[in-house]
């Protein structure tokens, strides 16, 4: 029988991806202060690539005051190209796609990582001391997604994924929670999603400047948040069709958990996943993602037909060769909780192997621990 995770899938500008196994984006606090690439890090992605149809990066700065990690990669300019050529030919070296994730925090930036730079947002935010992005702020934020993803391509990546998820800036734009502005960036839907699409249009730009079609842009989104004014599901399918209309290769939603139902805005009984790919209706493909640990897990959100790719990230932390054990159908190898006693760290980072000690629902399962689910 063939295997649905190992066929290959030919995205819209006519590039084949080899398979449908995606390495989801993963913080890893583990760059130089600089940004560039590190001793750790060049380790953590030296074998976690082999066999995956695409690697998506961790998420990497744009503009220096929307930093929101130590240890965060970094795209601001020339000083950076170096460090990101080294990191795609350490990707596509493995076989696979090289991504790289582009990110402002918004109001989620550190102050300590600003240089003396103000947060902004797209409406002041009190608890961060964010303040809202005036115009020309605004246009300095597209054109910097616009640099990260020049940067990106010079760089020989395969391709960009625009970070408008997780809460941070373009997703505060789009939020009718974050975004309380009356002028052409918010209030109305159409507004509210006017500053995301400028983004994708200016990196759109990028590429044909440099007439690449083969460089692949996709989206990263996340379909509701809590709050009384947060996003909804009826939201996302707004915010889906205006994405399908741009010249995308693909969306990226982002969940904790890759069978959580709709809270609200579509049909609750239904699952998040099953809801996009229906509203989306083939016009791009999906990525899914969401606690996928054992190869059971993996094998089953394959074969929901919810998404035409599958990302792993947990599950990557703790098997480098994970799509290598999915291939040869070595499922019963696949480690699904992380033993903190683990003499290698399974090659992860210092910093993020302290978190993953103290474990979190963001983070593996610890042995021998009960893990909580995210409320997400």
């Amino acid at each position: 029988m063939t295997d649905p995770l190992f066929q290959p899938y030919v995205l819209n500008n006519g590039v084949t991806v080899k398979n449908r196994l995606v390495v989801a984006p993963m913080t890893h606090f583990a760059s130089q202060p600089d940004g560039t690439l590190s001793p750790q890090e060049r380790n953590f992605l030296s074998n976690r690539a082999e066999n995956m149809g695409m690697f998506i990066t961790a998420a990497t700065l744009v503009a220096q005051n929307g930093k929101a990690f130590h240890g965060q990669p970094e795209a601001l300019g020339e000083q950076h190209l170096d460090s990101l050529r080294e990191t795609a030919a350490l990707l596509q070296q493995q076989g696979a796609k090289a991504i790289l994730q582009i990110h402002h925090g918004g109001w989620q930036a550190l102050p300590e990582l600003l240089k003396g730079e103000t947060a902004i947002s797209a409406s002041e935010h009190a608890a961060s001391g964010a303040q809202a992005a005036s115009e020309s702020q605004i246009a300095d934020l597209i054109e910097a997604f616009a640099r990260a993803a020049d940067l990106a391509l010079r760089a020989g990546f395969d391709g960009v994924e625009i970070h408008g998820a997780n809460g941070y800036l373009l997703q505060q734009f789009f939020s009718a929670q974050s975004n309380r502005r009356d002028d052409q960036w918010g209030g109305s839907l159409d507004k509210r999603l006017r500053f995301p699409l400028a983004v994708v249009d200016a990196v759109v730009q990028v590429r044909e400047r440099h007439a690449k079609p083969e460089f692949i842009i996709g989206y990263r989104f996340s379909p509701e948040e809590a709050g009384e004014h947060g996003l909804t599901m009826a939201d996302t399918f707004a915010l889906i069709d205006a994405l399908a209309a741009k010249p995308l290769q693909y969306l990226h939603i982002s969940l904790w958990d890759f069978n959580k139902t709709a809270r609200r805005g579509a049909d609750t009984q239904r699952t998040r996943m099953a809801l996009v790919h229906e509203h989306l209706a083939g016009r791009l493909p999906l990525i899914g993602v969401g606690n996928l640990l054992s190869g059971q897990q993996i094998r089953a959100a394959a074969q929901s037909g919810w998404a035409e790719f599958i990302a792993l990230g947990k599950a990557v932390l703790l098997n480098p060769n994970i799509a290598t054990l999915l291939q040869a159908q070595r499922d019963s190898e696949i480690v699904t909780e992380l033993d903190p006693e683990q003499a290698d760290h399974y090659g992860i980072p210092d910093v993020l192997w302290g978190y993953c000690q103290q474990g979190g629902a963001w983070l593996p399962p610890l042995k021998g621990q009960a893990w909580q689910p995210m409320d997400i």
